[in-house]
């Protein structure tokens, strides 16, 4: 189980990570031509909060279990991202995204998995 619980926080650690740097990185207007439309639908501020809350989260889940200080931060980090996929999963729905709804419900799972298997 430990052994699960590990690779599913490494790859969403990876998966949060890589969406974070890319919501910092490109400006609203790229992330909705490349096929973010949500981010139509938000300020430039808070497409670069959510980046940096994702950053945050993928840390997060590898660093205070894989150092031993503090690993009760892997939950709370976990948590914290299945808040976020809620978020996301709402503005999905009312946006009517299909493929964004179904990635987005997988996500909450795994890390709902994560963090229940952390706690």
């Amino acid at each position: 189980m430990n052994l699960a619980l590990w690779i599913l926080g490494g790859l969403l650690a990876v998966s949060f990570l890589g969406s974070g740097v890319l919501k910092l990185a490109r400006s609203r207007a790229q992330l909705a031509a490349s096929g973010m439309g949500w981010a139509d639908d938000f300020g430039d501020g808070a497409v670069k909060a959510i980046g940096v809350l994702e950053i945050l989260a993928a840390v997060g889940l590898i660093l205070p279990a894989a150092l031993d200080i503090a690993p009760v931060l892997v939950p709370v980090a976990a948590v914290g991202l299945v808040l976020l996929m809620a978020g996301a999963l709402i503005v999905h729905v009312r946006r009517r995204e299909t493929q964004g709804i179904a990635v987005t419900v997988t996500l909450l799972a795994l890390a709902a998995f994560v963090a229940a298997g952390r706690f």
